[in-house]
């Protein structure tokens, strides 16, 4: 029970290997997730690629979860300010602090890391890192939770994420809750809820801290701008391996950030970017050589990525062996199925190129002339009452698992017939087109009601012959079979919600002028893939995204949190692909 400076004692448990020769570094992990009461019967796989080198390893419980002291505010406030203030900053400093005074056999070097929140805790430390703090791999961490990652997007509501999440994590003290559905198809509950307003007034009556600050903040306030940590970072102030998963369901955008943070002053080169076809904390697990039916070309990316770039960090600043990272940024490069190393991120060489939506349903790199006699867009009617499911029905708990972790690469043939979901595809393409750095989409769009969602989602679509049958052609394909084929797959590579409210301020929300066109500027984060000879790029345009992203009532109101059941109306959206309203892709190209 380490103590901290507040007086509260927090759970921890020391693991040192019995055979060691030498005094060796700590690994810090801290979790709300409970810290094991016995040695672990199995190594771990995140550590055996780390145990060769030889580790005491340490996993400590937050203040308030399970048998650590103190309150839990599942919060990233920290105020480097005020001396008394307490914040996972300041209880990482005080732990390492008494480690290195008291755990025998510590050579005086410490690391941290961890996946999601504990990722959150280890990027936590680099704004006031204790000087026996040596190296940081922050992975999968949040980091601005009104503007990306878990709770929202660009102010747009994680609706099922961020309610289930909640209730899991203050539910209760010393166990993760589960929200007991009573409905079997999440999508139907979600909907039979109807305005957010019912959480509350149906399920947890004020009970769930976290929601109550929710409902309280729905704009980008001072509450979630003091919760924005990485607003405070501007500098590499420990050596940072920052892992991040181009398919991460829950925290893909947080890495990026501090990395791009950390950048901002670097003159020794410590700011290390890693980012991989992984879902979340994908390349922490025992094995990685396909994210649902996608394959790695035979690599297990998750042991490569232990073996190959976790472990010599560690390594060479806790142990100081081996060598110093000579490259800026690694990837595994989808498409291609290779391992990448850039000098920058993202590379010079890139080119920004327009890939424009035209008003056949077509995608090319062709500028649109002006339709003469024709309408120059394409229409749909969002009706929230019907909203686009975010992936196949019955959508499945987030937690524990069940189709979660994969839902971000599933074929997007499930909602491409939709009257509303405009779909717009390429030709075959006659070459490799690689695009590598941040992605972006540029709408023209309007809508008839005065506020409104535009979701953009970037699509590789597998040629029809993309493999071979497996089944005995006289006997046909057993049940279930037929779907588990890449025959003319549809795979998101990059997918993004923007809210219309936003779009002038993040403050302020304002309300949409109806029918008209204005710009929709959707980013569509970093990436790293090969769209192959023969595969076509496709682009899905919809305006609801269920129950991953709220309904947006389509009439504006000052607080959808707020809004009831009559203010969710249909609206007619238009996308524009003309003129000086043509709509574009802009895919930073590698020649």
């Amino acid at each position: 029970m380490i103590p901290v400076r507040d007086g509260v004692h927090l759970q921890t448990v020391i693991l040192t290997p019995v055979d060691a020769k030498e005094p060796l570094p700590i690994l810090l992990e801290r979790t709300p997730y409970g810290v094991p009461d016995h040695a672990p019967a199995e190594v771990p796989a995140r550590w055996k690629e780390l145990m060769a080198d030889g580790y005491i390893f340490v996993l400590q419980n937050l203040r308030g979860r399970f048998k650590s002291e103190g309150v839990f505010n599942l919060t990233s406030q920290v105020n480097l300010k005020d001396p008394k203030a307490t914040s996972e900053t300041t209880d990482a400093y005080d732990t390492i602090d008494w480690l290195v005074k008291n755990v025998k056999g510590n050579n005086g070097k410490v690391g941290i890391f961890g996946v999601s929140y504990d990722g959150l805790t280890a990027a936590l430390t680099l704004l006031q890192p204790h000087p026996a703090l040596k190296a940081v791999s922050e992975q999968a961490s949040p980091v601005d939770q009104w503007m990306n990652d878990d709770d929202h997007r660009y102010g747009a509501l994680r609706e099922s994420y961020d309610f289930e999440y909640a209730v899991m994590e203050q539910a209760s003290k010393t166990e993760n809750t589960l929200f007991k559905f009573e409905i079997y198809d999440t999508y139907e509950w979600y909907l039979n809820l109807g305005p957010l307003s019912n959480i509350n007034g149906k399920y947890l009556h004020g009970s769930i801290p976290y929601w109550n600050l929710s409902v309280e903040h729905p704009d980008y306030d001072d509450f979630w701008k003091s919760e924005a940590w990485v607003r405070q970072l501007h500098a590499s102030t420990v050596p940072n391996l920052n892992v991040a998963g181009f398919w991460d369901q829950e925290d893909p955008w947080g890495p990026w950030q501090i990395f791009r943070h950390a950048e901002e002053h670097d003159p020794d080169h410590t700011n290390f970017m890693v980012a991989g076809p992984w879902f979340h904390g994908q390349w922490q697990r025992p094995e990685a050589k396909s994210i649902g039916l996608i394959p790695y070309g035979g690599h297990d990316t998750a042991k490569e990525f232990r073996e190959n770039l976790q472990a010599p960090f560690f390594r060479y600043y806790l142990h100081g062996k081996g060598e110093k990272p000579q490259w800026q940024a690694t990837t595994f490069e989808s498409g291609s199925n290779t391992w990448k190393t850039y000098a920058v991120w993202p590379p010079k060489e890139a080119v920004a190129t327009k890939l424009y939506l035209h008003t056949d349903g077509t995608l090319s790199f062709a500028v649109p002339g002006e339709t003469k006699g024709a309408a120059g867009y394409r229409e749909y009617v969002s009706d929230p009452a019907n909203p686009v499911p975010y992936r196949t029905r019955p959508i499945s708990p987030t937690y524990p698992a069940g189709d979660w972790r994969t839902w971000e690469v599933a074929d997007q043939r499930f909602v491409d017939h939709r009257p509303d979901v405009l779909t717009f595809v390429s030709q075959p393409l006659d070459h490799d087109l690689t695009v590598t750095g941040p992605l972006a989409a540029k709408l023209f769009a309007s809508t008839s009601g005065t506020d409104s969602d535009f979701v953009v989602k970037l699509i590789d679509v597998f040629p029809q012959d993309a493999q071979k049958n497996e089944w005995n052609p006289e006997e046909g394909p057993k049940p279930g079979q037929y779907a588990q084929s890449l025959n003319g797959y549809e795979l998101p590579i990059a997918m993004e919600v923007r809210r219309g409210r936003y779009l002038k301020s993040f403050e302020h929300a304002t309300p949409l002028e109806a029918n008209k066109p204005i710009e929709w500027d959707v980013s569509l984060r970093d990436h790293d893939h090969v769209f192959l000879k023969g595969h076509r790029i496709m682009v899905q345009i919809q305006s609801t995204w269920f129950p991953i992203i709220d309904r947006n009532p389509q009439k504006f109101v000052p607080s959808i949190y707020e809004a009831v059941a009559s203010d969710y109306v249909p609206a007619t959206q238009r996308v524009y692909c003309s003129g000086t309203t043509a709509s574009y892709i802009e895919l930073p190209v590698i020649k």
